[in-house]
C-alpha cells in the first residue's frame, strides 16, 4: 500500500524530491520504496535521467490502474465507517497556526454555524486519510498534494518583530549591524540567514547569539514577552502587531514559497459540514491582510 501511494505521487510530480514533500518523507524513502516495488513486478516504472523523472510505458500503463484501486479501497473503508455526514466535523490542523491564528477566529464559526460541533487535531504530518478518521486538514506547504482537494487559506511571509519599547531601544533592523544591537531569538523553522542571504550561511549571521527554538510558536511567546527580537511568520504575529503588543522592526516582508491549504479528500468534499467549514476559513483568509496593506 505505501509503495504504491508513493508511486502515485512520483507519478504526479514526476521527481522524487517534490514527491517526498508532498508525502512528508525523505527522498531516499520515497526512492527505496519504488526500488522495492520496481523488484517485486520485475519491471521498471521510472526512467531516470538525471534530475529528470519519466514514466516507462510499463508505469503508464499502471498508473491509472493503481489510482482507481486506491480511489476504490479508499470508498470501501469509508463503507464500513459510520456514517461521515454525521457526527463531529475533524480537522486536523498544524499547532501554531491553531493557536495564533485559528483561535481567535473560531468564536465566529460557532455563530455562523452553531449546529456544527467542531473536534480539532494537531499534527505536522500528513493526513492518510483512509487510516485516519479526518474529514480535511490545514497544513503549511506548496499546495502539491496528490489525490487531494486543495484550497489555498492565506499566503505566508516572515517578518522581524519585537515589543515596542525594544524597538525604541535598538532601532530599525537594516543590516547584520543592526542585529548585532538586539538580543535575538533564533527559530530553526525561520533562521535569519532566510532574512538576510536568502538561506546561504554567512560568517556575519553564524556568529549572532541568542536563545534557539525547534518551534515558531515558542519563539512568538518569548517576543511578546520582550526577550528578544525574532524572525516570525506573518500568520502569527498579525493579531499582536495589531493589538500593539508586536511592532515590526523592519517594513521589508519576505515573501514564503508555502503558504496555508485546507485539504481534504475528494469524497469528502461535498459533505455539508465540509462545505461550510471550507466556504468559513476561506472567508476569513480573504479578510487577513498581507505586511504589505497592514491589518483590517
Amino acid at each position: 500500500m505505501g509503495s504504491l501511494r508513493v508511486f502515485l505521487a512520483v507519478a504526479h510530480h514526476l521527481s522524487f524530491t517534490r514527491a517526498a514533500d508532498a508525502l512528508g518523507v525523505s527522498a531516499s524513502a520515497a526512492s527505496l520504496q519504488i526500488r522495492s516495488l520496481e523488484e517485486y513486478l520485475a519491471r521498471a516504472l521510472f526512467r531516470r535521467d538525471g534530475r529528470q523523472v519519466h514514466l516507462t510505458d510499463e508505469g503508464a500503463a499502471l498508473l491509472p490502474r493503481v489510482r482507481q484501486a486506491l480511489e476504490q479501497l479508499e470508498r470501501a473503508v469509508d463503507d464500513v465507517r459510520r456514517d461521515r455526514s454525521a457526527g463531529p466535523l475533524r480537522i486536523s490542523t498544524v499547532g501554531s497556526f491553531l493557536q495564533q491564528w485559528l483561535l481567535p477566529r473560531l468564536e465566529r464559526f460557532r455563530v455562523a454555524c452553531p449546529q456544527i460541533d467542531l473536534h480539532l487535531h494537531t499534527s505536522n504530518e500528513l493526513v492518510d486519510f483512509v487510516r485516519e478518521d479526518f474529514h480535511a486538514a490545514i497544513r503549511f506547504g506548496k499546495g502539491n498534494y496528490p489525490n487531494l482537494h486543495c484550497e489555498k487559506i492565506i499566503d505566508e511571509w516572515i517578518v522581524p518583530v519585537c515589543t515596542p519599547t525594544l524597538y525604541q531601544k535598538f532601532g530599525p533592523l537594516r543590516s547584520a549591524d543592526d542585529l548585532r544591537r538586539y538580543p535575538l531569538l533564533h527559530s530553526l523553522s525561520e533562521p535569519w540567514t532566510i532574512w538576510l542571504f536568502d538561506g546561504r550561511s554567512s560568517p556575519e549571521v553564524d556568529c549572532l547569539r541568542g536563545a534557539v527554538f525547534d518551534a515558531s510558536l515558542p519563539v512568538v511567546r518569548m517576543a511578546v514577552q520582550g526577550a528578544g527580537l525574532v524572525l516570525a511568520r506573518w500568520s502569527l504575529v498579525a493579531d499582536e502587531i495589531a493589538s500593539g503588543l508586536l511592532v515590526r522592526a523592519s517594513e521589508r516582508a519576505l515573501r514564503q514559497e508555502e503558504s496555508y491549504w485546507l485539504v481534504c479528500p475528494p469524497r469528502a468534499e461535498s459533505l455539508p459540514t465540509v462545505r461550510a467549514f471550507t466556504a468559513w476559513i476561506l472567508a476569513e483568509g480573504a479578510g487577513f491582510s498581507s505586511p504589505d496593506r497592514g491589518r483590517k
